[in-house]
């Protein structure tokens, strides 16, 4: 079920609870940052998913290149765009497949990129910059460390996604192929008086 998300996703807590630090942050003197148009990665529930998907990777491709207030390190932002470029091809290996994925691996198909990567981004966001690079969190890490530790775990899921497509699909190969040989193959022209001739 939704197991994988809590344990997986526990970097967006720890984001969620660093944001909680921004208000003390600007009582304190930060400067208020201004920040992406999240309204770019914001989704109804009633969006065509291909759509919405491709939208949600062109707007974080976007995020990571203009890089508002220096957020992100090189390595992250690296990081970013090579998950978007697995998503695109996780998504295409499932449309060309037509595998009818469980329940679970469904819903994860299709909100890591409407939902869990965009979250993600939005927590981190909220934090002040100088936080956000300098500041550990409770799991003795910066919330920058963070998001890239969420992004490899995000990563590893789409691998696993698209690595269960793949074999699907070898498998179909296969069982094909065994078919075909045993129809047309030896077994299939045993009993066989020879060649016939045509005239």
């Amino acid at each position: 079920g939704l197991s994988w998300v809590s344990p997986r996703l526990s970097g967006l807590a720890l984001l969620a609870y660093g944001a909680g630090f921004m208000c003390g942050g600007l009582w304190l003197g930060w400067p208020r940052l201004t920040g992406p148009d999240w309204g770019e990665l914001t989704f109804g529930d009633n969006e065509d998913t291909r759509e919405a998907t491709r939208r949600a990777l062109a707007a974080i491709r976007r995020l990571v290149n203009t890089n508002p207030d220096r957020r992100l390190s090189a390595a992250t932002g690296t990081k970013l765009l090579n998950l978007c470029d697995a998503i695109e091809t996780m998504l295409a290996q499932w449309e060309r497949s037509k595998v009818t994925l469980s329940i679970e691996d469904t819903f994860h198909a299709r909100y890591i990129a409407l939902r869990y990567l965009p979250d993600a981004l939005k927590s981190f966001w909220s934090i002040p910059a100088q936080f956000a690079t300098t500041k550990a969190l409770a799991n003795g890490m910066t919330a920058e460390t963070t998001l890239a530790q969420t992004v490899d775990e995000l990563g590893q899921k789409v691998t696993q996604l698209n690595d269960a497509l793949v074999a699907h699909d070898v498998q179909a190969f296969v069982d094909h192929s065994q078919f075909l040989s045993e129809k047309f193959g030896r077994k299939g022209s045993e009993g066989s008086d020879g060649p016939v001739a045509l005239n």
